[in-house]
């Protein structure tokens, strides 16, 4: 979902909803699952949120929303690109397979695709080159990015010119490219595209293709960070590890594993063992390993892995409170205490490795406490998508008398399995009663009536009747047709529920959408979706209602599930 930053606007003249006039309004998205098109405006990744969004529901617990046609003349001035980077865009997209999560991949053979990336990197010059970099490669099924994003920082604080890789991007492909904590630059970015792809283009043969989106995205960042001659380079897997196309580098400094759960399994295996196996192929013989807790099954896998290439794998145990000395970790979160605690061994490994610790800190930190800089990349690093909250202030637009409000808060996160969607919702519930240090424990009700003053300054009606003066929570949610909403769903629903945080609306998104702007209160919204499939957004509403509904085979307690939107 492309709505990161931008504005929804909810106003009762507009919108056919009498009942969205409270004075805040909490919205929640989840699932994100992006996609950046051609087209898609480099300016909109910008520190401030553009006003584009317009979106239209009805008085009903859930409604589909598709993407809607774009006919002002305007806006597509406002939003035209430079010429050359729309190019560069136009390119790349033809790189995009459009085979399904559990298809046929479009290259045969896993072991192939890496032959293939040795031949696009020998092509570029770049085998002895990416020899030379100081690489940080993680994998993991959750909390890779933010690991990554707090191990930049970290080193950037320590004064080291850093080079991040991640994925997926939200909005413009070049997030993807961090230098030194910045998204690289347009210029530098059509610089580095163009010299790749010139040069691969004119070496392909019958058997050595133009490389897939992914894998050239990857060959780009070794060239970028070569190019640039970073200090360190922070290279997140994309997907699995042994077989990944990051999975060229032969010789990293330190290798990190995050939490490892059933994801992917129609590429890495139906067991939480054959999936350590893929994520365990990134180690490499006696170079430092660090690994969160895992569950048995894949811990025994990586240890074993570890004990044959001779690597010393250690296991992090969670930051404390303690240990951040009233540092406040800037990725949101309880989980962030696990994936900073592993950021924070990568780089002491790190630096000691490179012969740098003992030059800055002359061993002072060895047993307790962190370094002054570790507390500041702790508390600096940023990652968008991830437990994000993106407040959209009160915006007077023009309309004779009427005015739209644009008082939303977004909360946003790309939870898509299991567990990481139980860690989602602590940290919705969490953020929606205004307490950092929250637990289930301590926010769930010690009274039948559930009559609690909310630290944002909202008191909840012990009767659960619908006030103007409580928070419309929406719930925009989107996820792929190979997941399974049966369990995505329920999981947040009561996670959030057995907090007291409950949704008044849920509405379901396809992965590619567009906007129409508002600009009054007489703007016109289409409320037809011509030629677009939304049989699965249905569906997802569908299992929706069964949930809240207690129906089918899903049951949930709907006694005490708050709608004001089913009166």
């Amino acid at each position: 979902m492309i709505l990161l930053y931008n504005n929804l606007y909810f106003g009762q003249e507009i919108m056919g909803h009498s009942k969205i006039n409270a004075s805040r309004r909490d919205h929640f998205l989840s699932g994100l699952n992006t996609w950046m098109g051609p087209n898609s405006p480099s300016s909109a990744h910008t520190d401030g949120v553009k006003k584009l969004q317009g979106l239209r529901y009805r008085n009903m617990s859930s409604q589909i929303v598709g993407k809607f046609s774009q006919n002002n003349q305007d806006i597509s001035q406002e939003f035209q690109l430079p010429s050359a980077y729309e190019s560069a865009m136009d390119a790349l997209s033809t790189l995009i397979t459009q085979k399904k999560r559990n298809g046929i991949p479009a290259i045969s053979g896993q072991n192939q695709k890496l032959d293939r990336m040795l031949r696009y990197i020998k092509i570029l010059g770049l085998e002895e080159k990416i020899a030379g970099l100081k690489i940080i490669h993680v994998a993991g099924t959750k909390g890779k990015g933010s690991t990554c994003a707090f191990c930049e920082a970290i080193l950037r604080e320590c004064g080291f010119k850093t080079g991040l890789f991640t994925s997926p991007h939200l909005i413009d492909v070049r997030e993807r490219y961090r230098l030194d904590g910045m998204d690289i630059c347009q210029e530098k970015f059509l610089q580095y595209f163009w010299g790749c792809w010139n040069q691969l283009k004119a070496n392909v043969s019958e058997d050595l293709p133009m490389p897939p989106l992914f894998q050239f995205l990857t060959v780009l960042a070794f060239k970028i960070f070569v190019s640039e001659k970073v200090d360190v380079a922070i290279i997140e897997v994309g997907l699995g590890g042994k077989l990944d196309s990051t999975n060229v580098i032969k010789e990293p400094v330190v290798c990190g594993i995050t939490s490892l759960g059933m994801d992917h399994m129609e590429t890495l295996g139906d067991t939480l063992g054959q999936i350590a196996s893929h994520k365990a192929g990134i180690l490499k013989p006696q170079v430092p390993a660090f690994s969160v807790l895992q569950l048995s099954d894949a811990m025994e896998v990586l240890q074993e892995r570890a004990k044959e290439l001779k690597v010393s794998l250690q296991v992090v145990a969670p930051l404390t409170l303690e240990k951040l000395n009233g540092t406040r970790l800037s990725l949101s979160g309880d989980h962030q205490l696990t994936n900073a605690a592993l950021a924070v061994s990568l780089c002491k490994s790190w630096l000691r490795s490179t012969g740098n610790w003992k030059r800055l800190f002359e061993d002072a930190y060895e047993k307790d406490g962190l370094p002054e800089e570790f507390l500041r990349g702790l508390s600096a690093a940023r990652l968008s998508g991830r437990g994000q909250i993106v407040a959209d202030p009160l915006i007077n637009v023009s309309g004779g008398n009427k005015r739209l409000s644009g008082d939303l808060t977004f909360y946003l996160d790309g939870a898509h399995s299991p567990e990481s969607m139980d860690a989602c919702a602590r940290w919705f519930s969490a953020s929606v009663v205004g307490r950092k240090d929250m637990s289930l424990s301590s926010v769930t009700s010690k009274d039948n009536k559930m009559e609690r003053a909310w630290t944002n300054g909202y008191i909840k009606p012990c009767n659960n009747k619908d006030s103007d003066e409580m928070p419309k929570r929406i719930l925009l949610f989107n996820c792929m047709d190979a997941r399974d909403p049966q369990i995505l769903l329920p999981k947040l629903v009561n996670t959030c529920a057995s907090s007291g945080i409950y949704f008044s609306k849920a509405i379901f998104v396809p992965s590619i959408s567009a906007y129409t702007k508002v600009t009054s209160a007489t703007s016109a919204i289409p409320s037809y979706i011509p030629g677009k499939d939304l049989s699965w957004q249905f569906n997802l509403q569908r299992i929706w209602e069964k949930i809240i509904h207690g129906k089918g085979s899903v049951n949930f307690v709907t006694s005490i599930f708050w709608l004001s939107s089913l009166k």
